[in-house]
């Protein structure tokens, strides 16, 4: 009878749980249906957002695209405006004869330019060309009022290429000049309508480029038309990657195709620019449907094991918080001592620091960094487990012997961090200070072995002195090296003198100059790629110094030292022995190298390069020079020596950072130099920066005019890829590529670039 009443119950138990498990499997299997329709759902709606993006995202190139091409076709012309003999021919007199070849001919071969007028400051036309053909019937009188807009306009404008210092007294009008004195043009652009055709109107102001007296009076302006369709549009769809791109006059005729409105400077709609977008959608939905399919594949297993899941999970939960406290002290504490650890002691003194400076303890905080002496000679001499058992003892003695309230944590190695509360400054620091020297007088007994051991110690202390806990650590760790390089074996108090700069870069001269003799100095690789196919074309070989104790140091921070210190020369010649040799069996690939004013200005410093060329046997054809704009500056004759003895030995030079600088168009005639590299603050605001983006356009311009090789640095995104590109940027590098890379992956990468080619051509 109990027998069978135990088993009844054992049933209705058992029927229980099989009732719970047949709704939680219901319920599951409800929620995986509703989980997959929620998904599908998810996903069509992500690929509808997709679309959508992608299409935004083309609209914006192409807003760009047409807001800067106004700005290039009058920074093209500019040259040719901005000019003595125009002011003389086609402002002070009318010489027909050349404006007709200086002027229509000229532009219209050079910018294939539509029709173009010679205007009075009135808008009354002077002269008229047709595809640079003079003509009376150029339709002028269709456009007087838009140009009569557009020269009131320019009066308001920024002018292109300078910046305004100054305004010059005429006898009509006030001009703008640069700080130079020249006088600068005044421009403006906009689109128009034409015989039923989108076009370009520009206006912009004749100028004298070096006898600035020739401006008495408002000058004559230069209009021009270029129709928005043919050439430009098939280039704009080359540079942006767009398909079938074409203007439309009227938004019933856009379709399905992306489009952006066309408008005047005046608010006028006059079209649309369309081409066929390219959407993500249907092929994210081609090639992710069947991992879709196999997700709700693989959820069904997941259901099918998740009663076994769930009864391991109760076995490792319980095994979990067992773990769970052993793992937090083992992040927290030194697995050798078992003291708190860097983390814990930051934790730790954030946390007390904080109460003295909101009034909840009185006194200060103290921060004592201490330091074994000698610890790497008992580690050298005695082997590596006198040093670590050396260790536990310094920590066992300092934690018996300080107060109980006083915090201790070792931070590796042989430093230990204490923390400690007084109500008093400067001489509280000074007694824990000599506690803890005095509790190292006595020997350890390590092995048999009776060891002699000092300590140094640095103090300091807040809110008094800082109310940062990384300050104070910082200070501390000043102080202990003043001890140390006073003698060890003492305490040092820090004091505002110790933080000096100057005492830091004097520091930090003497440890360049070591590192310099020591070979501690490393050099890095950065890739220079091809725009347009991503082909590793060369590196910038970029120093680097990893000091031992500061990590690594920024070579805009100890360049400088060395420069100030007299350590450019022989620093400068490490780097070049350092590359030559490195590079010398490379396989076909630039190296750029840079150099310092100052090693340029030296007098030995080509036969100096002459003996590493030969020592080291580096085609000197595959090396380019960097130089900045500084070096032009006295544009003495010794300067442009040694640039011209590098080109006659093979060496290329590249002018680095242009357009930070001086940036003065003047020393671009006076060498010609094999490339222009733009500085990374021009590429890195490129997206949402127009005047970047102008600027941009401008220098390449201006490279590709003087048959110079254009890089852009720092490119960091696929947008600002395509943007340098569409600018006509040839060479590129930044993080989109490869950051700066060591030797071995470089030559690797390089390797890997040549295969890739012999596939290729194999193919």
């Amino acid at each position: 009878m109990g027998l069978d009443h135990f088993s009844r119950g054992l049933g209705v138990r058992s029927s229980v749980r099989n009732l719970r498990t047949g709704w939680i499997a219901l319920a599951t299997f409800l929620a995986l249906i509703a989980l997959s329709a929620l998904l599908v759902a998810v996903f069509s709606r992500s690929t509808r957002i997709a679309d959508e993006l992608a299409r935004e995202d083309e609209r914006v190139l192409v807003t760009r695209y047409l807001d800067q091409l106004g700005s290039s076709i009058v920074a093209a012309q500019k040259v040719q405006l901005t000019w003595d003999d125009a002011m003389r021919n086609a402002v002070l007199a009318d010489n027909e004869a050349w404006a007709n070849h200086f002027l229509g001919d000229f532009v219209w071969n050079n910018l294939e330019t539509d029709a173009m007028f010679l205007v009075r400051p009135d808008g009354s036309l002077i002269h008229g060309w047709a595809q640079g053909r003079p003509t009376s019937d150029v339709g002028y009188q269709e456009v007087r009022w838009h140009v009569e807009d557009m020269i009131g306009r320019a009066k308001h404008n920024v002018p292109l290429g300078g910046r305004i210092a100054g305004m010059k007294k005429l006898a009509d009008i006030d001009w703008p000049v640069a700080a130079s004195g020249q006088p600068l043009n005044r421009w403006a652009a906009t689109p128009v309508l034409r015989h039923g055709r989108p076009a370009f109107l520009s206006v912009i102001a004749i100028v004298p480029d070096n006898d600035y007296s020739l401006l008495r009076r408002e000058p004559n302006y230069v209009a021009t038309l270029r129709y928005l369709d043919g050439s430009i549009l098939n280039k704009m769809g080359s540079d942006l990657v767009l398909r079938d791109i074409s203007y439309v006059p009227d938004e019933a005729r856009i379709g399905v195709a992306n489009a952006v409105p066309l408008s005047t400077a005046f608010g006028d709609h006059i079209g649309w620019i369309t081409w066929t977008a390219k959407v993500p959608g249907p092929k994210i939905v081609q090639r992710t449907a069947p991992v879709l399919a196999t997700f709700i594949l693989f959820f069904l297993g997941v259901v099918a094991g998740g009663a076994v899941i769930v009864r391991r999970m109760r076995i490792t939960a319980n095994e979990l918080k067992a773990s769970e406290a052993q793992a937090q002290h083992n992040a927290l504490h030194d697995a050798m001592t078992g003291l708190p650890n860097r983390v814990y002691y930051m934790q730790r003194l954030r946390s007390l620091l904080s109460e003295f400076i909101e009034g909840e303890a009185q006194g200060n905080l103290f921060v004592a960094y201490i330091d074994i002496d000698g610890f790497k000679l008992v580690n050298d001499t005695m082997g590596h487990h006198v040093g670590d058992e050396l260790v536990r003892q310094v920590a066992h003695r300092l934690r018996g012997a300080l107060p109980r309230e006083a915090f201790l944590a070792r931070f590796g190695g042989d430093e230990f961090v204490l923390l400690h509360a007084s109500e008093d400054g400067a001489r509280a620091a000074d007694r824990l200070g000599s506690k803890i020297i005095q509790l190292m007088r006595q020997p350890f007994i390590i092995s048999g072995n009776t060891l002699e051991v000092s300590v140094s110690c640095g103090l300091s202390w807040g809110p008094e002195q800082s109310e940062d806990p990384g300050e104070l650590l910082r200070r501390a760790d000043i102080a202990l090296y003043r001890a140390k390089q006073r003698g060890r074996g003492r305490y040092r108090r820090f004091t505002p003198d110790m933080d000096a700069s100057v005492k830091l870069r004097r520091e930090m001269e003497m440890e360049l100059r070591l590192a310099i003799s020591r070979g501690e100095l490393s050099v890095a690789y950065q890739p220079v790629v091809d725009t347009g196919t991503g082909v590793i074309l060369g590196f910038e070989a970029l120093l680097r110094w990893n000091h031992p104790e500061r990590g690594e140091i920024r070579p805009d921070l100890f360049v400088p030292i060395a420069e100030q210190g007299g350590l450019m020369i022989p620093l400068g010649t490490w780097v070049l022995r350092h590359v030559f040799t490195e590079c010398r069996d490379w396989p076909d690939c630039d190296i750029s190298v840079n150099l310092s004013p100052l090693q340029i200005m030296a007098g030995d410093f080509l036969p100096m390069l002459a003996g590493l060329l030969e020592e080291t046997g580096m085609d000197p054809q595959r090396l380019v020079f960097e130089v900045t704009e500084g070096v032009m500056l006295d544009r003495s004759a010794h300067v442009i020596g040694v640039l011209r003895e590098l080109n006659r030995m093979g060496i290329r030079v590249a002018l680095d950072d242009f357009g930070i600088g001086y940036s003065s168009l003047s020393y671009l005639r006076s060498f010609q130099f094999d490339r222009i590299k733009i500085d990374r603050s021009f590429v890195s605001n490129i997206e949402r920066d127009r005047d970047a983006h102008s600027i941009l356009c401008a220098i390449v311009t201006l490279g590709k005019t003087l048959r110079m090789k254009v890089v852009a640095e720092g490119v960091e995104t696929e947008v600002q890829r395509l943007l340098v590109q569409a600018a006509g940027c040839e060479l590129v590098q930044g993080y989109l590529f490869w950051a700066a890379l060591p030797a071995p992956e470089a030559r690797s990468l390089l390797a890997l670039r040549d295969a890739e080619a012999l596939l290729r051509r194999a193919s």
